[in-house]
């Protein structure tokens, strides 16, 4: 159920017991990331593909060195500029943090959340919290309590609700290779913000088979509606006629005829305004009875690579 009570997401945290607790990112499915038995319940309910790494979140940039071993002079930078934030930064683990955690990796992703339920939650755990996004594995990100309630409904006791989540995008996730970063995940801190801080990073956020991080398999972030991403609106919308379309614009140039209904992410052609309406556009899109969805490629800059990235793989097929 959806509440605001700090106290039954502690005790059932305590419990090995699972919730959903909101971030400034997405709504996270959390568990104790030290006790196995938890992590079990979080990849059972999310029907999560076991070799697929979950991220750890702490109350405290400090709290690194519990988790995380021989940690680069790049990392404690982009921790101390970017937390408490959006970015998930994968380092060698401590044998305290579980394999399953992991998927057997040696590494750990962590990051420090920027949501004050968030840290109050965590300032009252004696544990760091596993928390992939609260959605069944796949699909479209939850970025409400509502979202989270819509898929697992009286199978989570306690939804932790922290209203809209103001970033709506996953945490950019990077690692290393000595001290040279790599972009494993696109998130809500865009590269120039990141190449800001650290100068030039290399990017692989692709892997079917051992991913080092979340968001790096191919299909993703889906709805059930089928979906197409186009740079020509008209175009689409011809091409699919007779069909029942719903529009995921950027800006507010929306064709005369031939759609149901629009979604406009900025009507300023603000990427960050954009970017915290994407998934909650994409669920409401994919709750309406229509044939199609067709999304507007995203300018190719900023957090705009970041939703690309988002619908590329929203779109790819299984086979």
């Amino acid at each position: 159920m959806i509440t605001s009570d700090l106290s039954a997401a502690t005790q059932a945290l305590n419990s090995n017991d699972i919730i959903a607790m909101p971030t400034e990112t997405v709504y996270g499915l959390a568990g104790n990331a030290l006790e196995p038995l938890a992590i079990e319940k979080i990849y059972a309910l999310k029907q999560r593909p076991a070799h697929n790494p979950l991220i750890v979140h702490l109350r405290s940039t400090e709290a690194i060195t519990e988790v995380a071993a021989e940690i680069p002079e790049t990392a404690w930078k982009l921790a101390e500029h970017f937390w408490p934030g959006p970015l998930t930064i994968v380092l060698k683990k401590k044998d305290a943090v579980p394999d399953i955690v992991t998927a057997g990796k040696p590494t750990v992703a962590v990051r420090v959340p920027n949501h004050p339920v968030a840290l109050d939650l965590l300032a009252q755990l004696d544990f760091p919290l596993a928390a992939p996004s609260a959605n069944p594995f796949a699909s479209i990100s939850p970025t409400s309590a509502e979202h989270v309630e819509k898929y697992f409904g009286e199978q989570l006791e306690v939804i932790l609700d922290g209203g809209e989540c103001i970033r709506g995008l996953e945490s950019t996730i990077i690692g290393f290779e000595g001290e040279t970063p790599i972009v494993y995940r696109l998130g809500a801190l865009s590269l120039e913000q990141i190449e800001n801080i650290v100068g030039s990073v290399r990017t692989m956020t692709d892997n079917e088979t051992a991913p080092e991080a979340p968001g790096m398999l191919g299909r993703h972030y889906a709805p059930e509606t089928d979906i197409i991403v186009s740079d020509n609106i008209a175009q689409a919308l011809a091409a699919n006629a007779g069909k029942s379309v719903g529009l995921m614009l950027f800006r507010d140039d929306t064709p005369g005829s031939g759609f149901t209904h629009a979604e406009v992410l900025s009507s300023s052609g603000d990427l960050e305004e954009a970017a915290s309406r994407f998934y909650a556009a994409l669920h409401r899109l994919d709750s309406l009875d229509i044939d199609l969805i067709v999304a507007e490629k995203m300018p190719e800059n900023g957090l705009g690579k970041t939703m690309n990235d988002k619908l590329r793989r929203a779109t790819h097929k299984d086979h």
